[in-house]
């Protein structure tokens, strides 16, 4: 299977570690344009510290009006529209598990706005390009805990999850008479960033096992994993293919 991006405008957010950094530098590497945005400068430095052609801009996606503008100052850098959209940017923002009673409407936003609402925004401001253009590619990474309970316990992450497999779909039907394709990759338990590891660590040596016992693969997953996916999804042999959920779990029981 050989597939090349050559030229192509791919915009990914969260891209400053994990998924987002090697979604955004397999694009490169296929000769993609990738605009990528994280909140953490530092952290976009290193994204573009690879082969291909990285532009990099920081801001905080959760900010009113942000993912608007910077679609915008994409689509006046290329002059065109979005060709791939790849919605990354997520998480837990920091937080651990609590009893509902002691979650703040603060804490509950904070966390649905990245993981959900960020996307709705994205693909609201990428769409009269992809419309016009009648072509265009939508990725999320949604999450296991978009297809069942969350192992964070997280009840803002896991409703923010199931809501982005819901956008996902709904969008799917939306965009198809456009032919833009909208698609999401739902990623197993991969050490992808320092929430993730801390959550490994905590299951102690007992638990870590039991976890990758409970895989197909034996094994847990790598973020080279989950950008393999995406770009399937982003490429002409997904052509057919959209409102798909794809759960890259090293078969997870």
């Amino acid at each position: 299977m050989d597939i090349r991006f050559d030229n192509v405008t791919v915009a990914v957010t969260g891209a400053g570690h994990g998924f987002g950094q090697a979604i955004a530098r397999a694009f490169a590497a296929l000769g993609a344009r990738v605009f990528a945005c994280d909140i953490s400068t530092a952290e976009l430095t290193e994204t573009a510290k690879a082969p291909g052609t990285i532009t990099t801009d920081a801001f905080d996606l959760t900010a009113k009006g942000a993912a608007a503008g910077w679609i915008k100052r994409i689509e006046d850098a290329t002059g065109g529209p979005i060709e791939i959209l790849v919605s990354n940017a997520g998480g837990v923002r920091g937080q651990v598990m609590r009893p509902i009673e002691e979650v703040s409407d603060e804490d509950w936003h904070a966390i649905i706005d990245i993981n959900l609402h960020a996307a709705f925004a994205l693909a609201r401001a990428s769409a009269p390009g992809m419309k016009k253009a009648k072509k265009g590619r939508i990725v999320t990474i949604s999450s296991g805990a978009g297809l069942k309970a969350s192992l964070t316990g997280i009840q803002a992450y896991g409703s923010g999850k199931h809501g982005l497999v819901g956008l996902t779909r709904q969008l799917a039907r939306e965009f198809g008479p456009y032919g833009i394709t909208v698609n999401s990759v739902a990623p197993g338990f991969v050490l992808s960033n320092p929430s993730s590891i801390k959550q490994f660590e905590s299951y102690g040596d007992d638990g870590q096992k039991a976890l990758i016992g409970r895989l197909a693969m034996r094994r847990l997953g790598s973020v080279e994993d989950i950008a393999n996916a995406v770009l399937f999804f982003a490429s002409p042999y997904a052509g057919w293919v959209t409102g798909q959920v794809l759960p890259v779990d090293g078969g997870n029981a």
